[in-house]
């Protein structure tokens, strides 16, 4: 688990494992590493059941948890990283979230128990629960189950995707789902190609299927700035453009749009995982250069972080 600074400790008048648990003010620019499976009982299943299991949504393939605030969402999260993802993108601080045979068994049932605790915890803070990944659309029978859980709890719900898989989403997950922060890694299709040896086509399609739906969900667009890779003024222009488009469909779609500083904090897990990293010599962009992109956003109309 990646160390944070200036933390703050929850009241005393919320779950006792919580007062345990500090929370961080500052929020990082970066994503993280969840904090592990503790808390969570893991199922032992033979193949066959895990596999019937898991296409119906009651087993799921967990990397990890933990419980932020100001991450993933608004208010305290808690976030779980559930495994296996269709992209590879070059910068990926997390690839041991790639592989969905990585990941632990956990069953809904455990998982929406774990998320129940901390009722009172997301009600002080205005906070909820944010799946994330490795890519949460590789398992989205379990998704929809949390999802709906969390929903008839009364809990804010967010999903955090990269959209390729956004054809996987049922109407009725969305309809469960508060709050989407879609990743948008590049808005030019070769770049794309390049960062996540994928189509961008998906992700694109994807956005502009939650600003179509009337009471669709808001959405947060992140875009990581790697200099030397997405870094080009038209490619960062073309991810604008687009983010502005949706609101074009249904106003207020996009509601924050949030620039993140390409960082080095994956490089060993790659090397522990035998894997080659490309960017080990790419340098993070300057505090200058990230301001300027938040500002190319900001001159569309767009909030921006």
């Amino acid at each position: 688990m990646l160390r944070r600074h200036a933390c703050n400790v929850v009241p005393s008048s919320l779950p006792d494992d919580a007062v345990r648990l500090e929370v961080p003010l500052p929020a990082p620019a970066h994503r993280r590493a969840g904090a592990g499976l503790d808390g969570l009982e893991t199922s032992d299943v033979d193949h066959h059941e895990r596999l019937t299991a898991m296409r119906e949504g009651r087993l799921g393939s967990v990397h990890s948890w933990e419980l932020v605030t100001a991450v993933d969402g608004p208010g305290t999260r808690l976030t779980t990283f559930l495994s296996g993802c269709p992209l590879q993108c070059l910068y990926c601080h997390n690839p041991d979230t790639m592989a969905m045979k990585e990941g632990s068994p956990v069953t809904s049932d455990e998982l929406l128990a774990r998320i129940a605790r901390y009722t009172a915890v997301f009600r002080a803070t205005g906070g909820g629960i944010t799946l994330s990944g490795g890519e949460v659309l590789m398992q989205p029978a379990f998704a929809a189950r949390i999802l709906r859980g969390a929903k008839e709890l009364g809990i804010h719900t967010a999903l955090d995707t990269s959209g390729y898989l956004g054809a996987a989403a049922t109407d009725q997950m969305l309809d469960d789902t508060d709050l989407v922060l879609l990743d948008v890694k590049s808005g030019d299709p070769d770049t794309y190609r390049r960062v996540t040896s994928r189509e961008l086509a998906p992700t694109l399609a994807f956005g502009r299927r939650l600003a179509e739906r009337a009471d669709g969900p808001e959405v947060w667009i992140r875009f990581v700035l790697v200099p030397g890779l997405t870094d080009d003024p038209d490619n960062i222009e073309k991810v604008a453009e687009y983010a502005a488009s949706l609101n074009e469909i249904r106003p207020g779609t996009v509601s924050r749009v949030e620039v993140l500083p390409f960082h080095q904090m994956g490089r060993d897990k790659w090397a522990s995982l035998g894997r080659t990293y490309e960017l080990d010599g790419t340098e993070p962009p300057t505090a200058a250069a990230t301001e300027s992109v938040r500002e190319r956003f900001r001159a569309h109309g767009l909030t921006t972080y």
